[in-house]
């Protein structure tokens, strides 16, 4: 008998605190700016920090606010610039933005001497590889920023297109006037 009392002791008080928190976050619930949340989303999202800001949340908090300019990511390139653009309703010019599409880091074998710069200055972990030895990039983590490009001492790190295959091929729409 004490030990259903204690259940249901415990289970009253769950459910009571439980309720308590679900008042308490429509009373006290923080609101986002749906401007904010529509530019977060439209930024790569690698909080890989080449815009001068810690992460994507902090640039779009800055875009929303007039403090950026819609060309501050340079791995998402002229695509998320034009996106951002449109969403916050305003024209940039391209000028020399370069339409290169997504890029990822190739380690050369021959030039690797296994320093392990890049994998200390790789934001999203994405070289693997130990002192000494050949390191190698994760195509899905790499998000092309360049940073390992950089520090590489023999210029053994290029960065390169994503190659076409059959996983990532899309038919290209035709123009506006073609038959």
């Amino acid at each position: 008998m004490t030990m259903i009392l204690s259940v249901a002791v415990v289970a009253a008080l769950g459910l009571g605190l439980g309720w308590l928190l679900g008042l308490a976050s429509q009373w006290l619930g923080a609101t986002t700016d749906p401007v904010v949340e529509r530019l977060t989303e439209a930024l790569p999202g690698s909080q890989c920090g080449q815009c001068g800001y810690p992460g994507c949340g902090q640039a779009a908090i800055a875009l929303s606010k007039g403090e950026a300019p819609v060309t501050l990511c340079p791995p998402g390139g002229r695509v998320v610039a034009e996106k951002l653009a449109e969403i916050l309703g305003t024209t940039f010019d391209p000028g020399n933005l370069p339409d290169r599409g997504p890029l990822l880091a190739r380690v050369r074998t021959d030039y690797c001497i296994g320093c392990s710069r890049c994998i200390k200055s790789c934001p999203t972990d994405a070289i693997l590889g130990a002192t000494k030895q050949l390191h190698v990039v994760l195509e899905e983590a790499c998000i092309g920023c360049g940073a390992c490009a950089e520090v590489c001492p023999t210029g053994g790190i290029d960065l390169e297109g994503i190659p076409v295959t059959l996983r990532n091929w899309r038919w290209h729409k035709p123009g506006v006037g073609h038959a």
